[in-house]
């Protein structure tokens, strides 16, 4: 999951919602820190969070056994209210995309 030489997107919301800087961060965030170290499932969650006024992903990894898995990456970004709550990126096996929890058919 989330290799990199598949084609990568960001939703139409997204897109709206976070700078391009902050949407590339996602994918750094991805390939540098959490592929090789972490089990990755074709749907993560990253929350951002306000730390100290800059943006913060808080990488969010649900496990029914294990509890919950939290690793914050902070970031230069500044943090804004009109920041989206949650991001999402999806791996469907071919191509990868950023969205908004609200662009799912769950939600």
């Amino acid at each position: 999951m989330f290799e990199r030489n598949h084609a990568r997107y960001a939703s139409y919301g997204t897109v709206a919602a976070l700078p391009g800087e902050m949407i590339d961060a996602v994918w750094r965030i991805i390939d540098h820190d959490l592929q090789g170290f972490f089990p990755l499932s074709n749907l993560l969650t990253f929350e951002l969070q306000n730390k100290d006024g800059k943006a913060t992903y808080e990488y969010v990894q649900a496990d029914e056994s294990d509890g919950t898995l939290r690793i914050g990456f902070d970031t230069e970004f500044a943090f804004t209210t009109t920041l989206p709550e949650k991001v999402l990126a999806y791996d469907d096996g071919d191509s990868q995309i950023i969205l908004l929890p609200s662009e799912t058919i769950d939600e």
